[in-house]
């Protein structure tokens, strides 16, 4: 979508809501979101200058609106792997909590709290990051041990792996 595509649409959603009460307008807009699954509006720092990397990441949260908890969405997802599992978590973690970046040890705690905690938490954000397209960033390292404290990202293509997850669609 144009930017010029973008500025017609608000246009259009402007005068559409101009003539509305306040409380309409809500309504409205809640029915928007909700009608097109976006739980939270994404932040416009993530947006690109055609604002396809905020569109993406709205579309993404589309998915988890009728999650309330981490537990529906794991059994919706239904993950088999350890790779899987940590990919259900950070999928939780930055797009349903809204967090820009992760560590770990989050992710891990939220599946111990499932009773299906991950042995080695490192090796399956290592296997995501490898996968092309990659599925995890790794952002940064605290600290030079091995076990130093890394901080990752979710990708729009791990993104998208989970939405597949969600609708059992093997093919995405």
């Amino acid at each position: 979508m144009s930017a010029e595509n973008e500025i017609k649409a608000m246009g259009a959603v402007s005068a559409a809501l101009e003539a509305l009460d306040s409380d309409a307008r809500a309504r409205v807009l809640f029915w928007a979101m909700s009608h097109y699954g976006i739980s939270r509006p994404p932040a416009p720092q993530n947006w690109s200058a055609g604002g396809k990397a905020g569109l993406e990441a709205a579309e993404a949260a589309a998915s988890t609106s009728k999650y309330e908890t981490f537990a529906d969405l794991f059994d919706a997802g239904h993950p088999a792997t350890e790779k899987d599992k940590a990919l259900m978590a950070a999928y939780w973690v930055q797009v349903v909590e809204g967090s820009g970046s992760f560590q770990s040890q989050s992710l891990n705690d939220l599946l111990k709290d499932l009773g299906h905690g991950i042995g080695n938490i490192t090796e399956a954000l290592n296997q995501l990051k490898d996968e092309r397209p990659a599925l995890v960033l790794q952002l940064k390292k605290s600290g030079n041990s091995r076990q130093a404290r890394k901080t990752y990202k979710l990708t729009i293509e791990g993104s998208k792996r989970v939405d597949a997850m969600i609708r059992n669609d093997p093919t995405d």
